[in-house]
């Protein structure tokens, strides 16, 4: 199986909510065949009649199937509410939560296991399938009350977007995993066989969006090859069918097939291997909710308190520019990833621009910006001074009372309340006591 194959079912499991409990309806089956057998061979029958028997594993079926049912429906309704109120891009995250896979497939494996139970009640109750039965739709209860308490919690703004923060930490760490330091090189000598033609151009055959590449894949074909491979889209971009894929530099000629196996497209972005999508997720939620619809400052304001944590982890890491040697440290792989600048754009100028009416929105950006400046490295501060002078030019601009400019202009990790700058400087001046 190519890596592409692979790539492309390991997405589609992790993105399919189904067949976690398909399967545990097999379990089910084979579990309580395995227990009967055991019962039979024992002798174990339950102490009440027939009639009864069947009555109560009956009405443990029923209701196992009503929470199934309820379970599913209220699924459908989170991912529609995160969607209109949060962002679309969020309802992959909703089906990859590992935690309700397993619940729905401990309630389909509990209702198949009812029903298995309930057809082997003839002219006895078997005695330990009845009681897996029963104390399993306490279990399966408890459950649910489980799942009611996480799908409330999951639909908070703060929720989503800390599961966002996680998850991008983990690629930003898998992507840039070199921390900077001061002794790397700031710009990697230019690679003459990139300024003439390539030897051989392979296009895009389907439409899509670039999701993930076999790093160690064209690496290999490029050293068998003897030639140097540059992939032309980014991660996260969108090709459309005939755009080019590859270049081939050298003598050799590579498989198109091979190439084109090395790189995964699919409908929508992910974060497998784009931090940037992070970003996006969260900026889409802070300008949704900075929206004349919505009008939640607040919301945005904890959408840019994961966005500056994120800044600071990604300004704290080598950037490199994509290139990639072979054992004997020839370059045989060229790439493009984001840089400084695409990340703290993304992180603030739509932040910004919605949230120009807004002090609260204005004061923690500010708060954000001179945070990083204070912390992170010498070489990544200069972006974010000029991102801090179009800040005061908005706020210039667009509050004539010089009061309201003034408390705009004002730095507050918490948008409005928290003041710790201001506050510092009144403790510093003409506020402190004689």
């Amino acid at each position: 199986m190519s890596w592409l194959r692979r790539y492309h079912l390991r997405l589609y499991l992790r993105n399919s909510i189904w067949i976690l409990p398909l399967l545990s309806m097999f379990a089910g089956l084979v579990l309580v065949r395995l227990l009967h057998r055991i019962e039979l061979t024992l002798g174990w029958q339950a102490d009440i009649s027939v009639e009864n028997g069947r009555a109560l594993i009956g009405t443990v079926g029923a209701s196992l199937f009503t929470l199934v049912v309820v379970v599913s429906s209220a699924m459908l309704v989170a991912v529609q509410l995160a969607s209109a109120q949060l962002t679309p891009r969020i309802i992959a995250m909703f089906y990859r939560n590992t935690k309700r896979k397993y619940i729905l497939a401990v309630f389909t494996l509990m209702f198949t296991f009812s029903v298995g139970t309930l057809v082997r009640v003839e002219q006895s109750v078997p005695w330990l399938t009845a009681h897996v039965a029963a104390y399993g739709f306490l279990l399966t209860l408890g459950l649910y009350l489980y799942f009611v308490d996480s799908i409330g919690k999951m639909l908070r703004p703060i929720s989503a977007l800390r599961a966002v923060s996680l998850e991008a930490r983990e690629v930003i760490r898998s992507v840039y995993p070199r921390p900077l330091r001061e002794e790397y090189p700031k710009a990697l000598e230019p690679i003459e066989i990139l300024d003439g033609p390539p030897g051989q151009i392979v296009t895009n055959a389907v439409d899509g969006v670039v999701l993930a590449f076999d790093l160690k894949g064209l690496i290999s074909l490029a050293e068998r090859a003897n030639c140097l491979i540059e992939l032309v889209p980014e991660v996260g971009d969108f090709v459309a069918a005939g755009d080019p894929m590859c270049r081939v530099y050298g003598a050799s000629q590579v498989p198109e097939r091979a190439l084109r196996n090395s790189v995964a497209l699919g409908q929508e972005r992910t974060m497998d291997q784009d931090p940037m999508f992070a970003f996006r997720i969260m900026v889409d939620i802070s300008s949704k909710a900075l929206s004349p619809a919505i009008n939640d400052p607040t919301t945005a304001v904890l959408a840019i308190d994961q966005l500056h944590h994120l800044l600071r982890d990604v300004g704290g890491r080598y950037l490199f520019e994509g290139r990639e040697t072979d054992r004997s440290g020839a370059v045989r792989l060229v790439y493009r990833t984001p840089n400084w600048d695409d990340f703290v754009r993304v992180a603030v100028t739509e932040v910004r621009q919605y949230g120009r009416d807004s002090i609260q929105v204005m004061r923690r950006l500010r708060a954000m910006l001179e945070n990083l400046i204070e912390t992170l490295p010498d070489r990544r501060t200069p972006l974010l001074r000029r991102e801090l002078a179009l800040l005061a030019s908005s706020s210039q601009r667009t509050f004539a009372d010089p009061e309201d400019r003034i408390l705009a202009e004002t730095s507050d990790l918490q948008g409005l309340g928290g003041g710790q700058h201001g506050k510092r400087k009144r403790h510093l001046g003409r506020d402190m006591p004689a």
